[in-house]
């Protein structure tokens, strides 16, 4: 899947959607680095797209990178209420919490 996605890319397509599910497919493979680089350009591309934002704070929270998951989600829960995008909003919120509740712990 990442090698087709990959070769989209390669062959000239760059779009939020292909970004994002570039992605979802290094998240399912746990590469979570690489993920992040993509879903960043995502979000570049498409503000709005909040399954990019909920999916990019997740990725860093995987990386034990509290601090930026929570900036991420901030952006993306402020987004996503400006878009209207409840259930996005709310999903995001919980994962906020816990990776605010993990850099908490942390100090």
């Amino acid at each position: 899947m990442i090698k087709n996605f990959l070769a989209m890319l390669d062959s000239g397509t760059d779009n939020a959607l292909l970004r994002y599910s570039l992605g979802n497919a290094y998240f399912g493979e746990q590469q979570y680095a690489d993920a992040i680089k993509h879903l960043q350009v995502a979000v570049e591309q498409d503000r709005t797209y909040s399954a990019a934002w909920k999916l990019f704070g997740r990725c860093h929270y995987e990386l034990s990178q509290f601090e930026e998951s929570v900036e991420v989600y901030d952006q993306g829960i402020q987004i996503a209420t400006e878009k209207g995008d409840k259930q996005a909003v709310k999903e995001m919120q919980v994962f906020r919490r816990r990776a605010a509740a993990k850099l908490t712990s942390k100090q």
